[in-house]
């Protein structure tokens, strides 16, 4: 038998565990500390590097930044809006696929020690798997409500 107020707070805590780092770390994007801190993470992956010839520097972590504070906008009204859910955690899933995609790029063993120690990158990208695993279920669980109000 489900404890069902068990669930639910789960279910929200959950959701505001992705909203709060989007908001967060979205409006960090557009101070002169992330635009730096980025650098390393964008210019030294292959598959972002192009954002700054088309964007700068300063370009790059605002487009980020927008997009990360539009999907957490997406996520909070996902409650009460089934499409809001499927666009929020479509976007919210692709963010966090794409900063655990760094992984591969980026050195994140804590060279001295090896595995498993994280060195800093892999302790500030780790998280993104469970944040990517909470994105995917709430675009799951949206993508269920709008198949089940179609028919």
């Amino acid at each position: 038998m489900e404890n069902t107020a068990v669930s639910k707070a789960g279910r929200i805590l959950a959701l505001i565990g992705v909203i709060l780092p989007l908001l967060m770390i979205g409006g960090m994007k557009f101070t002169a500390v992330e635009i730096e801190a980025l650098r390393p993470l964008i210019g030294g992956t292959p598959w972002l590097a192009w954002m700054y010839p088309v964007f700068g520097e300063a370009g790059a972590s605002y487009v980020l930044g927008v997009v990360e504070i539009a999907t957490a906008l997406l996520l909070i009204a996902s409650p009460w809006s089934t499409r809001a859910g499927v666009a929020g955690g479509a976007l919210a899933a692709l963010i966090f696929l794409v900063t655990c995609s760094i992984m591969v790029a980026l050195p994140i063993w804590e060279p001295a020690l090896g595995f498993p120690a994280l060195g800093p990158a892999g302790q500030f990208l780790i998280k993104d798997i469970a944040l990517l695993g909470i994105s995917l279920v709430i675009l799951g669980e949206s993508l269920n409500r709008l198949n089940r109000s179609a028919t």
